[in-house]
């Protein structure tokens, strides 16, 4: 879901109850097992459903940058011309934190933190938000948000509801979220949205070197203070450095 393929922010816990729980006996075995079959079959307009109560929750709980704030500006004036991809229909909007992230949800909700557009320049962010679109276009996201949900139906939470498209309480959101948190990208979902983002930057005539460059600048965080929250990020995702490389060696060809 993220630049550095993490899940998404834990806002959306924040004034939420994960309690999960399950109104069946602690032997009902059978009615979680019928729970994580429903979640696998739902539907993903339910799910994108999901996603965007999800995303209202975590808007609500972030600092979101208003429209005449610098980061809104910038990245209002970025992603002008990408708001509908290849027919997927996309938001943004700024968290205004001092995280170097940036994470998509399925229903296209778009999320940049304002620490990371610190640390990028206009081609890097860009480069980042190509990556981010190819997350949900390559359906990613949606899987993620699938996985997640199975997860969050195995302890009876927001499998509770008739469907994900149903509206979800506040516990449910909370033990959804901490299952998206919890899940990752896989290496090879990474390479595809690392492709994806490159093939935009030359889709568009943008500087093809900005996302070797933006994963430079996210290895050099790997310098940082032994334990912070950015080296325990860095630590276990996929190496932006060689993903650098790979960019290098992908722009020149």
């Amino acid at each position: 879901m993220s630049i550095l393929a993490t899940g998404v922010a834990a806002l959306w816990l924040v004034g939420c109850s994960a309690t999960g729980g399950s109104g069946v006996s602690a032997d009902g075995k059978v009615g979680a097992a019928m729970d994580v079959v429903k979640a696998a079959t739902v539907s993903e307009d339910d799910l994108k459903s999901a996603a965007l109560q999800l995303r209202a929750a975590e808007d609500k709980q972030a600092r979101v940058a208003p429209p005449n704030n610098r980061y809104a500006k910038r990245l209002a004036r970025l992603t002008k011309n990408h708001v509908n991809e290849d027919g997927l229909v996309l938001n943004y909007k700024v968290y205004l934190s001092p995280q170097v992230n940036a994470n998509a949800t399925p229903d296209g909700s778009i999320r940049v933190y304002s620490g990371l557009m610190d640390l990028m320049n206009d081609q890097e962010m860009l480069g980042i938000i190509g990556h981010e679109i190819g997350h949900v276009k390559l359906g990613h996201s949606m899987s993620q948000m699938r996985t997640a949900y199975m997860a969050s139906a195995g302890r009876k939470a927001a499998a509770a509801s008739s469907s994900a498209g149903g509206v979800l309480a506040a516990s449910q959101l909370g033990d959804l979220g901490e299952a998206l948190i919890n899940s990752q990208f896989s290496q090879s979902q990474e390479t595809a949205s690392d492709d994806y983002g490159l093939a935009f930057m030359k889709k568009y005539g943008y500087n093809t070197k900005a996302l070797e460059t933006a994963f430079r600048k996210l290895a050099a965080q790997r310098g940082g203070k032994k334990g912070s929250t950015m080296d325990n990020m860095l630590s276990t995702h996929p190496d932006p450095g060689a993903r650098a490389d790979r960019m290098r060696d992908m722009a020149s060809k």
